[in-house]
């Protein structure tokens, strides 16, 4: 297969506030393979479409779609059905994904612990595991858990790898590149991937910027503001497990934090609802009335300052603990008993799309990167 472009690309490096390059012109290359992304993502988005519903969505040529919906065809990427017509009209030729054409590998890694997918084109999930990590070792047990996944699959065309991780370094992504037979992996942020993940093939976006909060060891914020990721200088955009809550004035992390969680309801509950497991705990409800009431201060200031459109809040934990939270916030925030202000103007909150969609975003950055329309585009 060939791939559309190579080379690894920060999906944010724009939004760090460092200094810009110069504005020049693309390249004939350079508009060919926009193009080619344009309608390949409208299919993705919108397909099945004839020719003339693709120029509608991309405004591109008839013979300029010929020969993109050619070569996307050679690249086994779409494939062609006739569609028969409306009222006894005459019939057209149709163009779908075709799923299957290409795979991905994406990583979400923490201090301890991994989880790696294999989706598809369409962003569908067919293999997960799970792996330890220790932090010397880092590398290699990245590298092993991505060949067994890769060896699982020896038949499939995978064209990347991603990584989401919030202290992975240049010199990692080096080793892991002579190590594996798959590519020099793109990496983002946990946030950025998540929110990635809900921005190509979660629901619908709304207007406006989009906040995601995803509770871990840690607890973290990114923001998706006019479709492209921001993460501040530094990447640092986001860290609000740092910041002192509620009327005790605690730190974020340690009431929120899956620290606080596993010893509120032991290691056992705890395994059981990584495993996604629901179950009616009153050591876990009690955990959420805490953590709804210092979790609601970073939303607040969150909506004063960005006014996203929408709050989500997402994780490895269940979706029905995770509305249980957003539940729970709501009735903090009409509590004027230790906030003596009544917060209306607060963005809506609900659930993340996808439970695991870290790494399902991670899994997405090869195809942001060679095939699909990245952020900046779309």
């Amino acid at each position: 297969m060939r791939y559309l472009r190579s080379g690894p690309r920060r999906l944010h490096t724009q939004e760090m506030g460092g200094p810009r390059a110069k504005t020049v012109g693309l390249r004939s290359g350079e508009i060919a393979d926009r193009n080619i992304r344009v309608i390949l993502e409208a299919i993705r988005r919108h397909g099945p479409l004839t020719r003339t519903e693709l120029g509608r969505h991309s405004g591109l040529t008839g013979p300029g779609i010929t020969n993109i919906l050619r070569r996307l065809a050679e690249e086994k990427l779409v494939t062609s059905n006739r569609r028969n017509g409306l009222g006894g009209g005459a019939a057209a030729t149709e163009f779908a994904l075709r799923p299957e054409g290409a795979f991905s590998v994406g990583v979400k890694l923490r201090k301890t612990r991994g989880e790696i997918v294999l989706v598809d084109l369409s962003g569908q999930v067919h293999d997960r595991a799970y792996f330890d990590v220790e932090p010397a070792d880092k590398v290699q047990l990245v590298h092993a858990a991505v060949r067994d996944m890769v060896d699982r699959h020896a038949s499939l065309p995978v064209i990347g790898l991603g990584i989401a991780a919030n202290d992975w370094t240049e010199d990692e992504s080096d080793a892991i590149a002579a190590l594996s037979t798959i590519a020099r992996p793109y990496v983002e942020n946990e946030c950025t991937a998540g929110l990635l993940a809900e921005r190509t093939i979660g629901s619908a976006m709304p207007e406006g910027g989009l906040a995601m909060i995803i509770i871990d060891d840690d607890v973290q914020a990114g923001f998706l503001i006019r479709g492209v990721p921001y993460s501040g200088v530094h990447g640092r955009a986001g860290s609000i497990g740092e910041m002192l809550t509620g009327p005790d004035n605690v730190q974020l992390n340690t009431v929120v934090g899956f620290g606080s969680l596993r010893s509120r309801i032991g290691e056992d509950d705890f395994a059981r609802l990584l495993k996604s497991e629901e179950f009616s705990c009153p050591l876990l409800s009690q955990w959420i009335r805490e953590a709804a009431g210092h979790l609601l201060d970073p939303i607040i200031a969150m909506a004063g300052f960005f006014a996203p459109s929408t709050v989500m809040i997402g994780g490895d934990l269940p979706q029905g603990v995770i509305e249980a939270l957003i539940h729970q916030l709501s009735i903090e925030r009409r509590d004027t008993s230790t906030r003596p202000i009544i917060t209306p103007w607060i963005s809506p909150m609900r659930p993340a799309s996808f439970s695991g969609g870290v790494a399902l975003g991670a899994a997405l950055l090869p195809f942001l990167n060679t095939l699909l329309l990245p952020p900046a585009s779309a």
